[in-house]
């Protein structure tokens, strides 16, 4: 049967194509890029130990000044620590970022390239280029690459740029459709290189819905080519008197992985970025592993603690088998249903 089916592949002439036994090059997922933060990496694959795909594009939005600068440097911060070999491209569209900020997040300057652009144009050529320079080399030759844009929305486009030089004042009708046809051709690219994506955009309020409602800039092309998209809100934490970070509500909106509409919430210091164990408390109190007494969290062992106590000293709090119960409860609190064998009778049974 290989072989009949085989033969329609080979014929097609299309370098993509394989039976899904084989895998699917490009879509399937190899492996995940560590975010920093275990309920941030639930929510985006269904694991503590998961993460970003690590062939996909995953878009991360919110309003102004809510971390996602910050947020996307503790992802690169991580990404360089669990790749000593490694490199990072960061396009830089609103000049938010300089050698102090990523040397402050201890973000190896040498593995990390900035590339300033100005408008669509310039990224999308700039990026398929490196791109298809990356496909060129033999697998032994490829190392781990991850690609940042900070942000999409701050990119305009070569007409806007001319009209705004001739002193007209029209809106630019074409970029909705520029970012459009940039992330079809990126997309598959991409899961080729299995090289991810990571950018950030901006949210605005829909006028004239009946409840209150978020959209993301940049019309709908880059909502079909993300695999993963998530609003980001946040509200700030104070050491004192002296906001020292912010807790950010992580919201999925789309997802190919887990269930959408799902949230955790991510601690995001100031001055250590992202608290790997934040949010997991949360979880084990919906799941039964800890139990809220009063104004204390009883954990397993039957010890009472603040939960203020357990963040301080995360690793004496959730133990391997802490951890193993909370694996275990990600998976069925963010992942979908699989159909079992006896369903899928029941199901041809019916038709």
């Amino acid at each position: 049967m290989n072989d009949f089916l085989g033969s329609f592949v080979k014929e097609s002439g299309n370098e993509y194509a394989n039976i899904i036994s084989e895998g699917i090059e490009g879509s399937d997922v190899s492996g995940f890029v560590d975010t920093g933060s275990f309920a941030f990496n639930a929510l985006l694959s269904g694991s503590l130990y998961g993460g970003i795909p690590d062939n996909k594009i995953v878009a991360l939005a919110g309003e102004s000044a809510t971390g996602k600068t910050y947020f996307t440097l503790g992802i690169v911060h991580k990404f360089l620590s669990d790749n000593p070999d490694g490199v990072v491209l960061y396009f830089d569209t609103e000049q938010a970022v300089t050698s102090d900020m990523f040397a402050d997040r201890g973000v190896d300057p040498k593995r990390v390239a900035v590339f300033p652009v100005a408008t669509i144009e310039e990224f999308r050529h700039q990026a398929i280029k490196i791109v298809d320079k990356y496909l060129e080399l033999s697998k032994g030759e490829r190392k781990p690459m991850l690609i940042c844009l900070d942000s999409l929305g701050m990119l305009s486009t070569d007409k806007e740029i001319a009209d705004t030089a001739d002193g007209k004042g029209t809106r630019d009708m074409t970029r909705a459709q520029m970012i459009k046809s940039t992330f079809r051709v990126l997309t598959l690219k991409l899961g080729k290189a299995g090289i991810p994506l990571i950018l950030t955009n901006h949210t605005y309020d829909v006028i004239g819905s009946m409840f209150p409602q978020k959209e993301m800039g940049g019309g709908s092309g880059l909502k079909y080519a993300a695999s993963t998209i998530v609003y980001l809100s946040k509200k700030k934490v104070k050491d004192g008197t002296d906001v020292i970070g912010n807790i950010i509500h992580c919201k999925l909106y789309k997802s190919r992985f887990t269930k959408e509409n799902s949230m955790v919430d991510v601690l995001l210091n100031y001055d250590e970025g992202l608290n790997p164990y934040y949010g997991l408390v949360d979880i084990a109190l919906k799941y039964e592993i800890f139990e809220k007494v009063s104004t204390r969290i009883q954990l397993p062992d039957g010890s009472k603690v603040y939960e203020k106590s357990i963040y301080k000293d995360p690793e004496k709090y959730f133990t391997d088998d802490v951890m193993q119960s909370l694996e275990d409860a990600v998976k069925t609190e963010f992942m979908y249903g699989k159909i079992g064998s006896e369903e899928v009778e029941e199901l041809d049974g019916g038709a």
